[in-house]
């Protein structure tokens, strides 16, 4: 579980234009706190708390600490809603966890050894066709991210979800689904120049 905390305050007033004035006159964000055996919270953020809070990758999927008025709640961050033009954060979703709730969600992948893998090596370049895997997983087991190692992957070598060692515990959702579901992450593949060339080296030869 991360070590992220956020303080929260209980919300009474409630509606739109409570949400408007909460967000305008107080630099608050609406959200609520569902799950678990308690009934759902209304409570507010403080918009920098949450700004600051979203630039670690950790917050979008992590156990987070949530302090209302005094009672810490252990959380995870469900729905963000952010305004379409401007830079503020409009309302916060948050599910309670225990350290046994089954949790799925989006985890980040971190890709190691990607500018020395032996494609690159040969002159290839990485294509991500993956950046985060759905995951299911304990709350108390929950990855912060996974990492992908590219070290073997050669020229039109292609990486599937099934070839990623998931943390204990951790299960992909998309494989669990059948083999039919085994994604592509990540490929090596040649420069288009690179490849045009050799077609036209081809093409001289076969004249020739």
């Amino acid at each position: 579980m991360s070590d992220i905390k956020l303080n929260a305050s209980v919300r009474s007033d409630e509606g739109k234009g409570a949400s408007r004035r909460l967000r305008r006159l107080e630099g608050r964000v609406p959200g609520i706190v569902y799950g678990g055996e308690a009934e759902p919270q209304s409570i507010s953020v403080l918009q920098k708390d949450l700004l600051k809070a979203q630039e670690n990758e950790a917050f979008f999927s992590s156990v987070l600490s949530l302090d209302i008025d005094g009672k810490e709640e252990k959380v995870i961050l469900r729905d963000l809603q952010r305004h379409p033009a401007k830079p503020i954060l409009l309302h916060v979703d948050f599910q309670r966890v225990s350290a046994n709730t089954k949790v799925h969600l989006k985890v980040p992948l971190h890709f190691l050894n990607e500018d020395t893998c032996k494609g690159v090596k040969a002159g290839g370049i990485v294509s991500h066709t993956l950046t985060e895997l759905d995951i299911s997983a304990p709350a108390s087991k929950l990855p912060e991210f996974i990492e992908v190692d590219l070290a073997d992957l050669d020229i039109d070598g292609v990486l599937h979800i099934s070839d990623i060692k998931l943390p204990e515990g951790t299960e992909s959702v998309d494989l669990s689904h059948g083999p039919d579901h085994d994604l592509v992450v990540a490929s090596v593949h040649k420069p288009r120049g690179a490849v045009e060339a050799e077609a036209e080296a081809a093409e001289g030869e076969g004249e020739e």
